[in-house]
């Protein structure tokens, strides 16, 4: 623990006020990153074992095995289901609604995670920049004693800041596309569901219920 944060000293010491931005925003992200993975295994993204029961039992017909296993689901979606078992075709705007602002909820941080992975890289370049800058100027006021060591040490300080900045860009970049590949897939599991439901197999109870209730 001690040498990773000895490093991490070194690190700034090297880098300056851009690789402690850098790190600043990295600690957010990591928190931001934690949070969503608790609030996806708190609303139980990807854990519709028994959402999924229930459908499949409505659209057999079975509505008492249906409404059972709906019960005992703890998905975030379980709600919007329930309405569905009581709404009608022309009621598919309004579920699809419900369904989003639940989305909406689940996917608050991705923008900022997005632009992380962005800005990350940009401010590792800026830094890059300015230790250039400031190695040429060493170079410049060295005159006739020009040393290219000098230079190569101002070189290597100056790309330590882009180094950085993709070390924080690409596992940000990473996570973004894995909790976004989970709402994708979590829209299509909705969208099944509702559609299922309310238009379930010809000849079927609920299909009878249904065609009443257009």
């Amino acid at each position: 623990m001690n040498v990773a944060l000895q490093s991490i000293e070194d690190l700034i010491e090297i880098g300056g006020p851009v690789v402690v931005l850098l790190v600043a925003i990295s600690v957010l992200t990591l928190a931001v990153v934690l949070y969503k993975l608790w609030q996806f295994a708190r609303a139980g993204v990807g854990r519709h074992r028994a959402l999924t029961s229930a459908v499949a039992a409505w659209d057999r017909g079975d509505r008492a095995a249906a409404r059972s296993e709906l019960a005992s689901s703890r998905s975030y979606l379980a709600p919007v289901v329930d309405m569905s078992l009581s709404a009608g075709p022309r009621d598919v705007a309004r579920l699809g609604a419900e369904a989003e602002a639940r989305f909406a909820r689940l996917e608050r941080g991705f923008r900022f995670l997005d632009t992380v992975a962005q800005l990350a890289p940009l401010l590792g370049l800026f830094g890059t920049v300015l230790g250039m800058i400031e190695a040429f100027q060493a170079l410049q006021d060295a005159g006739a004693r020009v040393d290219p060591s000098v230079l190569a040490g101002g070189i290597w300080v100056a790309l330590t800041t882009t180094a950085v900045g993709l070390l924080v860009a690409m596992p940000t970049a990473a996570a973004l596309s894995w909790f976004e590949a989970r709402m994708d897939a979590e829209r299509v599991t909705a969208s099944r569901a509702i559609h299922t439901i309310l238009s379930p197999r010809e000849g079927t109870p609920a299909a009878t219920a249904t065609a009443n209730h257009a």
